[in-house]
């Protein structure tokens, strides 16, 4: 360690901390002008030689004044003071449940020379990072001094003594490195303990977090005129001084960043290089995971519990194929880290919980309709679960679109899904939508018939047009419009799967729309106390899926579930690829461009091609949700 570097680093963040404190010094010096001019015009008139009635008005009129704004440099001092800064959501990790966890890190940070963390908390991210917490707003316990208890009188509050700040450890790090990877990657983040508890650095950094939060104060909506007056007075002045502090503060979290790293330069650098590797491989697959796996059970009311076990699974098959990543492999065989925690499979559960929580929005805990899921059962109880319902809003949707040919029986198959699909080479015999029966946004594809629309692709999904209209009718409305219009959609398709693909983003948004806003996937709203404002999901994994991404995956769906119910195909889960299709044993993983052949060109040859080849029959009937 270099304590030259070390200095240099911490010695200009504490430079840039003094420059965040003189702001607050001089908007504090702004706010005292006038009470200074106050008191000299008072002085004045004292000895007799600021009189006459000039200066008595010019007096009034500075004492009312200084009068003002003292009293509202208070009140934005107080806010500043007790805005409850933001604080990430995280599972706490107790001593008493990673006893070893807590000896590794006070280890590293007496070989650091800085104070260990005061607790340790996980986050569902590939990530970690110090956290101040010592705000009386997220309620740390009370830490009393030295001979405390001691000193005479009841009641009085006993003495706060520094606190150093919450070390957040991304789960996935703890099941996929081994103790020593864990060890080496932390230990910069250890470090930075010390610049922290420079009482400088600890003063800048509590007033640009409470600048932070008195914006967000400032931004809850009010409904009284003056409340709304006084929010815009406090979020003008707390965006001013954050914009004098800005840069500095920045600067200031560099120092302390460079100081850090260039202190953990000697703790296990060499395994530190390995462990950087391992940071981004967790990262690849935990992002895959949550994206291709988690999200899917999701928006089926289901939670894996085990996410963490997940990503171990996921890496694992990811060095089996990439043959760049064979030596991976071999480091199973060390002790993982997640073997610092008593009991990891609550911690794990725990962990995966919060996961669905930021990333989808979902309740705080278990439900009828939000249950947990482990990897066993995920094939049948997320996959199928999936592939069915999303084939029983496609066949609402067809059904919807007009009467149903005479070739096809009630029940619903995947033939009647190809022939509507089929581009047919006489482009008279391409059906329209029927003025009759429009599908209404708010009754459903069964709901009463409703004002006859015009003729034409996409006409009888239009709904009629009210003075109360509903956030579903506009979700409606602009989906069928880009439908309509060619020139708003890049994606290649044909008229009638443009058309199937309005009525699915139709259906899918009334879906969405009936859970009430800011409500949890259970349509229950969530309790204030655990987020710091903001709806959930506060983390979305993926931007809404458009029209053509909608149709795609129900049409695979469709040929998943003829592939089930008539070939004996079973519902499968990859780690890499989420739900999966097992034909014969093997995975079907040339079906998709089969499917966007027939979606975007109306050609049903190569699927059924496919079909026939797999022992798939599409005009059997399949089972619905």
């Amino acid at each position: 360690m270099t304590g030259i570097g070390v200095e240099a680093g911490a010695q200009a963040a504490r430079s840039r901390a003094l420059a965040v404190l003189r702001v607050r010094g001089r908007a504090l010096g702004v706010a005292v002008l006038p009470a200074a001019a106050e008191v000299i015009l008072l002085a004045g008139a004292a000895t007799g030689h600021l009189v006459g009635p000039g200066w008595d008005a010019a007096r009034w009129a500075v004492g009312v004044l200084a009068v003002l704004v003292l009293l509202a440099t208070a009140g934005i001092a107080l806010v500043v003071a007790r805005a409850r800064p933001a604080m990430t959501p995280t599972v706490p990790v107790t001593e008493e449940s990673a006893p070893d966890l807590y000896r590794m890190v006070r280890d590293l940070a007496e070989r650091l020379a800085v104070p260990a963390p005061s607790a340790i908390a996980l986050t569902p991210d590939c990530d970690s990072w110090l956290e101040d917490r010592t705000h009386p707003a997220h309620g740390p316990p009370v830490r009393t001094g030295p001979g405390a208890a001691d000193l005479p009188g009841e009641g009085r509050r006993p003495r706060r003594v520094p606190v150093a700040p919450v070390l957040v450890i991304g789960s996935p790090f703890l099941w996929w490195m081994r103790v020593g990877e864990l060890r080496a990657v932390i230990a910069p983040v250890v470090a930075g303990t010390g610049p922290s508890a420079q009482p400088d650095i600890a003063a800048a950094r509590r007033f640009v977090r409470g600048l932070d939060a008195t914006l967000a104060v400032a931004a809850t909506p009010r409904r009284g005129p003056l409340a709304r007056g006084a929010c815009a007075v406090l979020g003008r002045v707390a965006r001013l001084l954050l914009g004098a502090c800005r840069e500095h503060a920045a600067q200031m979290e560099r120092g302390v960043a460079a100081a850090a790293a260039e202190r953990a330069q000697t703790v296990d650098y060499g395994l530190r290089i390995v462990a950087q590797e391992q940071v981004g491989l967790a990262y690849a697959g935990w992002d895959r995971l949550l994206t291709r796996v988690a999200l899917p059970a999701w928006r089926m009311g289901r939670w894996p519990s085990r996410l963490d076990v997940g990503v171990v699974a996921a890496l694992t098959e990811l060095s089996r194929r990439d043959r760049l990543a064979e030596g991976f492999t071999s480091r199973l065989g060390e002790r993982p880290a997640c073997d610092l925690l008593e009991e990891p499979g609550s911690v794990d559960e725990a962990t995966s919980l919060l996961a669905a929580r930021l990333f989808h929005g979902g309740p705080a805990g278990p439900r009828a309709d939000w249950a947990p899921v482990d990897w066993q059962s995920y094939p049948e109880e997320v996959v199928d679960r999936t592939w069915r319902a999303d084939a029983a809003r496609l066949h609402r949707v067809l059904d919807s679109l007009g009467p149903r040919p005479a070739r096809h029986t009630a029940a619903p198959t995947l033939a009647r899904i190809l022939d509507h699909l089929t581009e047919p080479t006489d482009p008279a015999a391409v059906p329209t939508a029927p003025a009759t029966e429009p599908m209404d946004p708010a009754t459903g594809p069964t709901g009463p018939a409703g004002t006859a629309a015009t003729a034409g692709p996409g006409a009888a999904l239009v709904p009629a047009r009210t003075d109360a209209r509903t956030d579903a009718d506009t979700d409606t409305d602009t989906a069928l419009t880009a439908a309509d219009d060619p020139d708003e959609d890049d994606d290649p398709g044909t008229e009638r799967s443009a058309l199937l693909a309005a009525g699915l983003s139709a259906e899918v948004a009334r879906e969405e729309n009936a859970v009430p806003r800011g409500a949890t996937a259970a349509g229950q709203s969530p309790p204030c106390t655990l987020w710091d404002g903001g709806a959930l999901p506060l983390v979305p994994l993926q931007p809404p899926r458009t029209a053509r991404e909608l149709l795609t995956d129900h049409v695979t769906a469709m040929v998943c579930c003829a592939a089930v119910d008539t070939a004996g195909a079973v519902p499968a889960l990859d780690w890499l690829d989420g739900p999966s299709l097992l034909l014969h044993g093997e995975r079907a993983a040339d079906l998709a461009p089969r499917v966007l052949s027939l979606i975007e060109e109306g050609d049903p040859g190569p699927l059924r091609d496919w079909l026939a080849a797999a022992g798939i029959r599409p005009e059997k009937p399949i089972r619905l949700v």
